[in-house]
């Protein structure tokens, strides 16, 4: 039974990484950024450990803080002590897959405006007047948390 699971759901992540991404009829696809999983872990020690033994490194973070960012390849995901109530899909705006900035890019504000025009809910919201780094945060019809967290400034 999980082999015939496993089957379907790999022809079906296939079909769909063979789909190409088209605009909705809501408007045009927005470019969230770099894309990671925020992991709310318990014991920011055991989940390194764990995290080291699949392959990955660490990229960045603060341990004695509580927040370490790790890579497997492409894979980015971020484990976050106390930080988060739940594991959360993260996005950011100007950041390439390898965490550098980038020249050019939708701003968090832009994305904001284009996310209500589409009649989302945001949880948090950004001030659309501002410049420097921001984010907004929403969350999907299943109760997964979104963040959209853009670490540069507005580009010019």
């Amino acid at each position: 039974m999980k082999r015939t699971i496993s089957l379907v759901l790999a022809a079906a992540l296939g079909a769909c990484a063979a789909t190409p991404t088209t605009a909705t009829t809501a408007g045009p696809a927005t470019d969230l950024g770099a894309f990671s999983v925020s992991l709310a872990v318990k014991d920011l020690a055991a989940s390194l450990e764990f995290y080291r033994r699949l392959g990955f490194t660490e990229a960045g973070g603060n341990a004695a803080q509580h927040w370490l960012i790790l890579r497997n390849g492409t894979a980015t995901i971020g484990l976050f002590q106390g930080m988060f109530d739940k594991n959360t899909l993260t996005f950011n705006p100007g950041w390439s897959a390898a965490a550098e900035p980038l020249p050019r890019f939708e701003d968090v504000r832009a994305i904001q405006q284009r996310l209500e025009a589409q009649g989302l809910q945001l949880a948090a919201r950004t001030d659309a007047a501002g410049i420097g780094p921001a984010y907004v945060a929403l969350v999907d019809p299943d109760g997964n948390p979104v963040l959209i967290d853009q670490h540069v400034p507005k580009p010019q």
